[in-house]
């Protein structure tokens, strides 16, 4: 991305007739937030003057210390295409700042810059991500509230009738287009109701920031054709849920560190310690890469989730793939993710371990080529295949003693985010559900 300057963006910002702009930053949980200002507001936003209260978004800051700058960066800068009954609406994605002019430590977009600094020390220029996002599209009831129906019978690369959701598909990929995306891929998923979209690799930054404004814009245009866009994991039982599979290589020297002609398998000896740290830290970074309660109704056999820790060039079971494709397109491809992650801390999490696994130039066992689902108990165990956390709690407890993950978080990232989490845990633990009112209000 082009960083403008700030006579740029003015000019811009009056050539579209914008009216307001967002400040947009995330909170531990990546949900969206945003300061609005008015546009003759903006100049004031471009010189970092813009102050918030950190107080308010949750795992920020206590209150006594709630004072906080936002830092436009000016390579985000972005005119939302669709019509506003009161003009243009822009927005810039925005760096956290301390009064004293620090970087906020619990700012994601900051940690995963703190993480790619740790990439470039070690000589590592670029770090590239491709996600391949998954949502659904659900039918609103007679008040305007999102249901749990879905609103097609279609199955994968299914094609109208089957997909009513193609035209609301078609019309997030032409806005997309119009917001600067190159999107790839277009296609109805495996379950009724169930789509994906997938835009180009960039680098991790860009990509996160492109996460966020995906969501965005898939779940505005669902509204305008009267759907709810949901990301959550697996919002319907029977059925696939949603991930988020994510593509990533590292490059030296403008070549990609992963790819190595020489190997039988193309694959670089980095390549291979980058993914056997991956894989030593699945266990710790699955509580942020699938950070929900409901994840781990995704995270079972049997729905084409990843369960299994192991990795494949040839099978899509395992934890991770090695995609065919070789020379600067060599890549891992990390299927445990789903959309309902923090963008920025997945990334940094799953980049750090894996910078890790290089460091300590970890060996990466053999592939698995079988399916694994096939298995059983005693073949995965000969093997050495272990398995994901079974839910939010094993995740949480694993992450509290991963240090490399900690440290790459941070202190404060860390104790909020685990604070958060084990409230979610203990709040879903104690409920009582239809399924055991079904199953035990006889006794």
């Amino acid at each position: 991305m082009e960083e403008l300057s700030k006579e740029q963006i003015l000019h811009l910002a009056e050539e579209n007739d914008v009216r307001y702009v967002r400040l947009q930053f995330t909170d531990l949980q990546g949900v969206i937030k945003n300061v609005e200002i008015p546009v003759d507001q903006l100049p004031k936003a471009l010189e970092n003057k813009i102050m918030f209260d950190g107080s308010s978004i949750e795992g920020f800051v206590r209150i006594e210390e709630s004072d906080m700058y936002l830092v436009p960066d000016r390579r985000t800068w972005l005119v939302f295409p669709w019509d506003s009954s009161q003009g243009k609406v822009a927005r810039l994605i925005c760096d956290v700042y301390m009064p004293d002019g620090t970087p906020f430590a619990g700012d994601p977009r900051g940690v995963l810059k703190r993480v790619l600094q740790q990439a470039k020390d070690m000589g590592f220029s670029t770090f590239n991500v491709g996600p391949e996002p998954e949502f659904f599209l659900f039918k609103l009831d007679e008040h305007g509230k999102p249901t749990d129906e879905v609103n097609d019978e279609g199955g994968y690369f299914d094609l109208a009738p089957l997909d009513l959701g193609e035209n609301c598909r078609r019309e997030i990929v032409l806005t997309l287009e119009a917001m600067g995306f190159n999107i790839e891929a277009s296609h109805h998923e495996v379950a009724p109701g169930q789509h994906e979209i997938d835009f180009q690799y960039a680098d991790a930054v860009e990509t996160a920031d492109n996460i966020s404004t995906f969501r965005i814009v898939v779940k505005t245009i669902a509204r305008q054709y009267g759907l709810h866009a949901t990301f959550m994991p697996k919002p319907v039982f029977g059925i696939n849920g949603s991930g988020m599979h994510t593509h990533m290589s590292l490059f030296k020297d403008g070549q990609n560190a992963f790819y190595d002609e020489s190997d039988d398998f193309g694959f670089s000896q980095t390549g291979r310690q980058f993914l056997a740290g991956i894989l030593e830290h699945a266990h710790a970074f699955t509580a942020i890469t699938n950070p929900t309660v409901n994840s781990y109704k995704r995270l079972v056999p049997g729905y084409e989730a990843p369960v299994y820790i192991a990795w494949s060039g040839k099978n899509r079971s395992p934890l991770v793939r090695i995609p065919a494709a070789r020379g600067m397109s060599t890549r891992i491809e990390v299927r445990s993710p789903d959309p309902s992650s923090n963008p920025y801390l997945a990334i940094a999490a799953m980049l750090v371990s894996g910078l890790d696994g290089i460091r300590r130039e970890l060996p990466l066992e053999d592939p698995v080529n079988r399916n694994i689902y096939r298995m059983s108990d005693g073949e995965k165990a000969k093997v050495g295949i272990d398995s994901l956390p079974e839910n939010l709690s094993q995740a949480v407890a694993n992450l509290e003693q991963d240090s490399i993950i900690g440290e790459a978080l941070g202190e404060h990232v860390l104790t909020h985010f685990v604070e958060a989490k084990k409230i979610e845990w203990n709040a879903y633990r104690t409920q009582v559900t239809q399924w055991e009112k079904d199953q035990y209000l006889q006794f």
